[in-house]
């Protein structure tokens, strides 16, 4: 301050001095003004706690699992409303997570239009990459990892995506977007694989378990074109306790086999095994027997002919064991012992197994009568899995 007294001309230090206390003065009626009662401090805390609970919180997507009436208009609802909500669509990533979570509850795991709704809630342009680094380095990674989630979900429940959805996914993220690279993957590589299965199914599968067990005993037959699959009614057999349906298969390679079967030798009933169809899975049991000792070899395995390694001369030498005459193995012989037969009834229960065993002895199979039968039940199924039949009992 001496220094700036110094170097100011004395005629300007007496206006400086006048200045000075109507300036104070100023701050000290700006000061007086800021000044509110506590009734105006009160509703302004008021507002900004309403504010911040608007906008701030993300109330929206926490109500879908307080939603009763669960199905797909409620579902598009709640994505409109949260469009709706605001203009900066705030918490739009956990919105986004929260709906996927959601999705099977309401039955929409499935559906391709409400894929589309929620990439829609993104905001569009703000998250295209400028430049090879941005694009490079995964611009904006939070909310391109959401949507490659979402993907990811599409490709778990075999969703397939349209040309639709990748415009979508380019006006969000440009076209060197990672999501639109996951994109443009399912595109080539999911068509290949939606009809290459050998054993189609109806999508969705029926929810009926008779006619599940029709197409889970049907797959598995597929081994023996001759086989042929019987529906049997347990109330046709006085002896019968439970009341339920039974899916069996065999084929008459298999009644052979029965046949064939030493009489001493007991045969079992095993299960349940599971099989599924997309994402519903069947108990079933077999009717199997021990391994034949005849058909077990050291050296049982096929022989590639195409193999000139180790050429063997036919006119000198010991005969081979190719040369050998041994009974042609079956198909329905395996290396854990033969399949006489499968099936699937309605309660999986001891006595439907045993009707089972009637059906089959009044269907051709008479052998069965004098050979003797034991269960090997499996462990359950966990509880986690939809089976559509019930318990062992």
């Amino acid at each position: 301050m001496i220094v700036l007294r110094r170097l100011i001309h004395p005629a300007f230090r007496t206006t400086i001095t006048g200045i000075r206390p109507s300036i104070s003065h100023l701050r000290t009626t700006a000061a007086r003004a800021s000044e509110k009662p506590p009734e105006d401090d009160a509703s302004d805390k008021k507002k900004e706690e309403k504010t911040f609970t608007r906008d701030h919180l993300p109330a929206v997507f926490t109500n879908f699992e307080n939603i009763s009436d669960k199905n797909k208009e409620t579902y598009l609802n709640m994505v409109t409303i949260f469009e709706t909500k605001s203009v900066h669509r705030r918490n739009h990533v956990e919105f986004i997570y929260a709906a996927l979570r959601n999705m099977e509850e309401f039955g929409v795991h499935k559906d391709i239009e409400v894929y589309k709704a929620l990439i829609n809630v993104m905001p569009k342009g703000k998250f295209i990459p400028t430049n090879v680094f941005q694009a490079e380095f995964m611009h904006y990674p939070k909310q391109q990892q959401c949507i490659i989630d979402l993907l990811e979900q599409m490709e778990d429940n075999g969703v397939i995506p349209d040309y639709e959805m990748e415009d979508m996914l380019v006006n969000v993220f440009g076209r060197r977007g990672h999501p639109v690279r996951k994109y443009w993957r399912m595109m080539y590589w999911m068509p290949k694989f939606k009809n290459l299965s050998p054993w189609p199914l109806p999508n969705p599968v029926p929810n009926d378990a008779l006619e599940l067990a029709k197409l889970a005993v049907e797959r598995m037959c597929t081994v023996d074109i001759q086989s042929r699959v019987d529906v049997y009614n347990t109330e046709d057999i006085e002896e019968a306790i439970d009341k339920t349906w039974i899916v069996s298969g065999i084929s008459p390679e298999q009644v052979e086999l029965i046949k064939k079967h030493d009489k001493r030798k007991p045969i079992y009933i095993e299960g349940p095994y599971l099989i599924w169809l997309r994402d519903k899975c069947v108990n079933y049991f077999t009717l199997r027997a021990d391994v034949d000792p005849k058909l077990k070899f050291e050296d049982d395995e096929e022989k590639d002919f195409d193999d000139v390694s180790n050429l063997r001369v036919p006119l000198f030498g010991p005969p081979t064991k190719q040369n050998h005459l041994v009974p042609k193995r079956s198909v329905h012989q395996q290396d854990d012992g033969t399949i006489f037969a499968i099936c699937a009834t309605g309660t999986s229960s001891k006595d439907s197994l045993l009707s089972w065993i009637r059906f089959l002895e009044r269907s051709g199979n008479v052998d069965l009568g004098s050979i003797p039968i034991l269960f090997k039940f499996k462990s359950r199924p966990g509880p986690e899995l939809p089976a559509v039949t019930t318990d062992v009992r």
